[in-house]
């Protein structure tokens, strides 16, 4: 398989630690336990989240990704990074205090899988923080197939598209309403802590724009938890598992 096909089947993780991931990581540690717990990073690429996790929060911490190459270099400071799929976790029920989805569940064969899974690993009272595309975002990040051929990059507005045309252009990805995500939960044990839209770091254009872009991307962050982040890159979702005594 070609760099470019796991790219879009499998996206690109975090490959360096930037003003993005930090914010994202502050979200992790304000809503679920970090500190001494028992952790999993439910994809977790080269393992950039579960290193700083782990540094940090003196956690143990897993994980877990369908690549062996991504699953080795995590390793590195990883240790128990294993290969396995999001729908089918390689570890017993009621196991972990956090899981961690870092814009993974979009990718796998089976969602609401997935999503089950995450559920059964979780203690009683255990959280999850889950990041995930949002369908209403401008542009489409993970590329798209024109006359099969794939094409990486952002692309403006596939997501706006009716499913029947925007799943031809966008088969390899998915991107969620705020009720097909909640679709996802239905008949699971959990209720839901928070659920809210966040922009991204963009900090790609900060590096090229300076001060400009900075303002700007202040202004984005500005705008979550108001009707305009209704465009926002993310859902963040955070459940906990019931029942919690």
């Amino acid at each position: 398989m070609s760099p470019s096909d796991k790219a879009a089947l499998r996206g690109e993780p975090s490959y360096v630690w930037r003003s993005g991931q930090e914010r994202r990581l502050q979200m992790i540690e304000r809503w679920a336990t970090l500190r001494n717990a028992r952790v999993l990073v439910d994809g977790i690429g080269v393992g950039m989240y579960a290193a700083q996790i782990r540094r940090r929060y003196a956690a143990q911490v897993e994980g877990v990704d369908i690549e062996l190459e991504r699953v080795k270099e995590a390793r590195a400071e990883t240790p128990g990074a294993v290969v396995g799929a999001a729908e089918h976790l390689p570890y017993p029920s009621d196991y972990f205090d956090t899981v961690l989805s870092h814009e993974v569940m979009e990718h796998v064969t089976d969602d609401s899988a997935a999503m089950r899974e995450i559920v059964r690993v979780l203690k009683p009272c255990g959280r999850a923080v889950i990041f995930l595309p949002n369908r209403w975002y401008p542009f489409e990040t993970h590329g798209h197939y024109w006359k099969g051929e794939y094409r990486f990059g952002n692309t403006p507005l596939i997501n706006y598209l009716p499913d029947t045309w925007r799943d031809k252009l966008a088969p390899h990805v998915r991107a969620y309403t705020k009720r097909g995500l909640r679709g996802l939960l239905d008949d699971l044990p959990v209720r839901v802590v928070h659920h809210s839209r966040i922009y991204g770091g963009y900090d790609n254009v900060v590096a090229r724009l300076g001060a400009p872009a900075r303002a700007g991307r202040r202004l984005l962050y500005l705008w979550e938890g108001t009707p305009l982040d209704t465009w926002a890159l993310s859902h963040l979702l955070v459940i906990q598992r019931c029942p919690c005594v």
